[in-house]
Parts: structure tokens; C-alpha cells; sequence
């Protein structure tokens, strides 16, 4: 089998990408894949690192707005076509996989035009511009909110799920909390992150918070983002009993298996870890996104009971705390709302979606 995956600009469309390869090569050693992007996205430095084959194409995103650079954008969509079929004319692969980014539209459209097996894959529960586009194009579409099928034409979707669940949903407990931060596993523990680069109004809530925290039968590992951290421990020189405070953590999918509770924004990739992993959150879903769709991704949480949620302009330390209190101080909350978040999650995402794609190209 010869793969293509497409997909870029932010980890919400490559980790799904980046976790499917992993599981094919588990499952089909002889499988074979390259990976198209750009070569400013984050793509660019995730994908090679892994031993991915990598290429890229130059393209940009439209502006949502009348603007003279869309001129320039459809050129510069008209070329990556033709450079994109130009790549997979050398790679013949058996099928292309878009996971969203306006880096799949020329890659997934050029297989569609020389008459190679396509998918895409829709991580939020509404789609991005890309996906729409690209949906009357190809063969399947795979899905990780039911809310998300309306968008599509139904006889193309499949629920699938997020492959980067069933990679998060492997990771065992470990000793982490303890050997890496020096936390303690006597406690629950809230893990709070806003993201890499962290989120101004999750970090004022959480600043305003933390002197209480000492006062509380739980600990808090508070990831600030590298852009914030300097400011925050400007305001915190000294250590805070049952606090730990880092700018930002590499190896999240082996630090989730060992918290109690998530508070964080509500992107597709963090709720299917989340759910992968049976875990309560609050979802402070980000206000900047197309669609408002991270508060759609998270009434979906909300509905089921496995999630509370504040809005991005309601966020307070006082509403926070209150928050983490009635989850973290209520084991038996704490287990309702566990038990919900893990019959949410699809723990056999990347094998769903690797037979859907033995399904296309047979």
C-alpha cells in the first residue's frame, strides 16, 4: 500500500495524520508513505523528525474578508495543483488522505483530477472551508463528531474517529507526575493548558486562582505556554505547595493518562485524547476559531454530561476553582462524569479508519 497524507497549518489536522501512519506501519510494515505540506507550517518540523518522507507545495489560505491577496491565493492554488500531481505521478499512491489545512485542497483535488482514490478526514464537529470544498471530490469522508455528517453528502460518510484517540488511549500510568514535576500521587490532579503558546484569559483565570490552591485536598500541574511563562513567574517567584508551573509540556499523551481532570480549550485533537482516555473536563472553548467551533465540539462533551463548560469572556479564577472543586472534591461526580467522556471516545479511531481505506482502494 502507498499512502499520501495531506494536511497542515495547525497539530489539530497533522497529529491525526502523523498517528495514522504510525498505525498503519504497525499493522502493514510494508506500507509506504509520503506526507505533502508547506514548508513554513508546523508540519514542516513535526512530520520529518518522525522518519515521515516529506514534500511540500506553496500555497496560502483565503482571506475571509474582500482582499486582494485571494487573487494572489488562487495562483498560487492554480500551481500547487499542478506541482502536486507532478508529486504524486512519481509516488504512485494507491489513495491521498486529507486531514484539513488549505495545504490538502490543490493535493487531494489534483489526486481526484488523475483519478487516484481520495479521503478526507474532519476532526471538528463543523468543517473547515478545505473539507467543504473538497467533499464533492472524494471517495470517503471520515468523521469524528456525528454533528459533522450534516455538512457532507451522506452516502461519503463514515464516524470514524480520531486516530490520534487510539494512539493516546495505548500510553499506560506511569510515575510522571511524580518524576518529572515532583508532584505527589497521593492527590488528583488538574492538568490546566491553554495550548503551546497558552491563552491570555485560561492564564489570568488560573493566576488568579493559584494562591488558593495550597488550601484544596488536589494539586494543579499548570502548563502556561511559552509565551506567557516569563510573565507568570515574574508574578509567582516562589514555589506553591501542590503547584507546579511549567511553560509547556513534550510528552502530553504520557502526562494525560495520570490526571484527574482536563480545563483547557475544546480543539478536536485535546477532546479526543480526553474522551480516549475516560477523562472529566472543562472546556473553556477558544473564541477565535472559524464557526465558533470549538464551543459546538464542546456542547458535544457538555450534552453528554462528561464536561462543564465556561465561556472564554465569563472565565474567572473564582468560576474556575468552583469548577475544578465540584469535580475534583465529588468522587462520585468525578466518576459520573468519567464514565461519559469514556463512552464518547472511539479507542479504535485509526483502526476505523485504516479499513475505510482498505474499503476505497479495493
Amino acid at each position: 500500500m502507498r499512502v499520501v497524507v495531506s494536511g497542515g497549518g495547525t497539530g489539530g489536522h497533522i497529529y491525526p495524520a502523523v498517528a495514522l501512519v504510525k498505525y498503519i506501519r504497525q499493522v502493514d510494515p510494508k506500507a509506504e508513505f509520503l506526507y505533502i505540506g508547506t514548508d513554513r507550517g508546523l508540519e514542516s518540523k513535526i512530520v520529518p523528525e518522525l522518519g515521515i518522507p516529506f514534500k511540500t507545495v506553496k500555497i496560502q489560505g483565503f482571506r475571509r474578508k474582500l482582499s486582494l491577496d485571494n487573487f494572489k491565493t488562487i495562483h498560487l492554488f492554480v500551481k500547487a495543483i499542478a506541482k502536486s500531481k507532478e508529486i504524486l505521478k512519481e509516488f504512485q499512491p494507491d489513495i491521498v488522505i486529507g486531514t484539513g489545512g488549505y495545504v490538502c485542497a490543490p493535493v487531494v483535488y489534483g489526486a481526484h483530477q488523475l483519478g487516484i482514490a481520495t479521503m478526507i478526514h474532519e476532526q471538528n464537529s463543523v468543517p473547515g472551508l478545505t473539507n467543504k470544498f473538497l467533499a464533492r471530490y472524494v471517495d470517503k469522508i471520515g468523521i469524528c463528531f456525528e454533528e459533522a455528517a450534516e455538512f457532507f453528502p451522506k452516502e461519503k460518510v463514515s464516524y470514524t474517529g480520531n486516530p490520534r484517540a487510539q494512539e493516546i488511549a495505548s500510553e499506560p500510568k506511569n510515575q510522571l507526575l511524580t518524576e518529572q514535576f515532583g508532584l505527589t500521587k497521593a492527590l488528583p490532579t488538574a492538568l490546566i493548558f491553554g495550548g503551546s503558546q497558552g491563552a491570555l484569559r485560561i492564564n489570568e483565570a488560573t493566576m488568579e486562582l493559584l494562591p488558593k490552591v495550597p488550601n484544596k485536598p488536589y494539586q494543579v500541574l499548570y502548563v502556561t505556554g511559552k509565551r506567557y511563562y516569563d510573565d507568570v513567574m515574574k508574578k509567582f517567584p516562589n514555589e506553591i505547595s501542590h503547584v507546579k508551573i511549567v511553560p509547556f509540556i513534550s510528552n502530553m499523551q504520557q502526562i494525560l493518562p495520570n490526571v484527574s481532570v482536563v480545563v483547557g480549550r475544546a480543539g478536536a485533537t485535546s477532546l479526543a485524547e480526553i474522551t480516549a482516555l475516560g477523562l472529566p473536563s472543562i472546556l473553556i472553548p477558544s473564541p477565535n476559531v472559524t464557526n465558533d467551533h470549538q464551543t459546538k465540539n464542546a456542547m458535544s462533551l457538555v450534552q453528554a454530561k462528561a464536561a462543564n463548560m465556561i465561556k472564554d469572556q465569563e472565565l474567572t479564577g473564582d468560576n474556575l476553582l468552583n469548577a475544578l472543586d465540584e469535580i475534583l472534591l465529588s468522587p462520585d461526580t468525578c466518576e459520573k462524569m468519567a464514565i461519559a467522556s469514556q463512552t464518547l471516545g472511539v479507542p479504535d479511531a485509526s483502526e476505523r479508519l485504516y479499513q475505510l481505506i482498505k474499503q476505497v482502494i479495493a
